[in-house]
């Protein structure tokens, strides 16, 4: 390997283990390999303006800003109390609501941290009130959240999408099923969990209670039907779905609930700002490493290598998954896929899977990654709301990681599983 692969490999490697925040190690090693190779540094700042230069983009800061204006005006906890009076009264009944009220709040705000922030606030000192320990609390909200790359909208479709250049609308729907047996399996756990703690079961609500949560919550169970029902309707697409969400979650919460203030605008705003600031920077500093990657030609290579050792398909899936997740573990999810995105998709089109099935397989992996040990990010979403430490969160957390893992083995060796609402 000559220099510029030593760089971009172990060079990249050593930064992160040493614990410099992705967006500066990536664009650190693209400075290093510009210096080394003597390319014109002026391609970093053009790689990084044209690599944000997509409408498609759009959608994440308004999905944030969506997500944050939602928990800002209330709309989150009417969400809570709607899935509260439908489930409690099972088996696990805080743990079902936990679950209920995060694929709701996902299917608006596209955003795993967001989900998680939203939910986990409420829920789990709630539950350590009804006798759950709260690091099992902390880990079922965080496992929750992550569900959110799946249940459309999805921030980690739209890049994926626009990494791909595959339909996002197509990507959304192949996220459904995967999805919705996550929460499947979650709630299963959830049962299991509360029969083992001998956790007691709350009452039924009454006819009263359901026709009240129903009313105030109302409004917040319109915003995912007017987002989705919009984008599958072609009404509008992805992108000006997420700023029709950012749009209906201002005028209820100001307007209808008159819980958002309009002095509370500003810091709301700038707290998705920090959020999308975070996840834009890394998708501007990957386009300069993208570019010199395409340039060494890793992505052909690595298409070829496989190729010529690994005859089966099912054997490279296998070897991706492992990867993937590995890495998922210790890297920022949003970088991993841009860093990684020509290479997989090389891969992908050597071995002739289906694109739609590959990104299915991809985001799934994403997900887990948010909720893995000992990086993922939402880990720390959880333990700052929680107070837990990491450690204890991270036993917690492994039985909902395992059953995650099944749901990936399906998503990856089942294509009708992911495909089955597109076909």
């Amino acid at each position: 390997m000559n220099a510029n692969i030593w760089i971009m490999t172990a060079g990249f490697a050593a930064l992160v283990v040493l614990g410099v925040p992705f967006v500066f190690a990536i664009g650190i090693t693209v400075v290093a390999v510009l210096w080394v190779a003597d390319i014109i540094p002026m391609l970093l700042p053009q790689t990084m303006l044209a690599g944000t230069q997509s409408f498609s983009l759009l959608g994440i800061p308004f999905f944030m800003l969506a997500g944050e204006l939602m928990s800002a005006g209330g709309l989150s906890k009417r969400l809570i109390a709607v899935a509260d009076v439908f489930v409690r009264h099972l088996l696990g009944g805080l743990g079902h609501v936990t679950v209920v009220a995060a694929c709701i709040f996902a299917s608006i705000s596209g955003s795993a941290p967001a989900t998680t922030a939203a939910i986990g606030s409420a829920m789990i000192p709630a539950m350590a009130e009804r006798g759950y320990s709260r690091s099992y609390a902390t880990s079922l909200a965080v496992s929750a959240g992550v569900m959110a790359p799946l249940i459309p909208p999805s921030i980690a479709f739209i890049i994926w999408g626009v990494i791909a250049e595959q339909s996002i609308a197509k990507l959304f729907l192949a996220g459904v099923i995967p999805g919705l047996f996550m929460a499947i399996g979650l709630s299963t756990l959830v049962i299991w969990r509360a029969h083992r703690d001998k956790i007691p079961q709350m009452k039924r609500a009454t006819g009263a209670e359901v026709r009240q949560a129903l009313r105030k919550g109302i409004w917040a169970l319109l915003a995912p039907v007017i987002v989705l029902g919009g984008i599958y309707g072609g009404v509008f697409t992805p992108t000006e779905a997420a700023a029709v969400a950012c749009l209906y979650s201002f005028i209820v919460g100001v307007f209808i609930e008159k819980e958002l203030k309009l002095s509370a605008i500003p810091e709301v705003i700038v707290r998705a700002m920090k959020v999308s600031a975070i996840v834009m920077g890394i998708v501007a500093v990957s386009g300069g490493l993208g570019v010199l990657v395409a340039q060494e030609q890793l992505a052909t290579r690595l298409a070829v290598l496989l190729a010529e050792t690994v005859h089966e398909q099912w054997i490279m899936l296998m070897i991706l998954n492992l990867g993937f997740f590995l890495l998922a573990a210790v890297m920022d999810e949003i970088a991993l896929m841009l860093i990684f995105g020509p290479m997989l998709i090389a891969i992908g089109n050597q071995f002739g899977i289906d694109p739609i099935h590959f990104g299915a397989m991809i985001v799934t992996n994403v997900a887990i990654g948010m909720a893995s040990p000992p990086i993922g990010y939402c880990l720390f979403v959880g333990t700052a709301i929680s107070g837990e430490s990491l450690l204890s969160v991270a036993r917690a957390i492994w039985p909902q990681i395992m059953m995650m893992l099944v749901v990936l083995m399906l998503v990856t060796y089942v294509p009708a599983f992911s495909l089955a609402l597109i076909r």
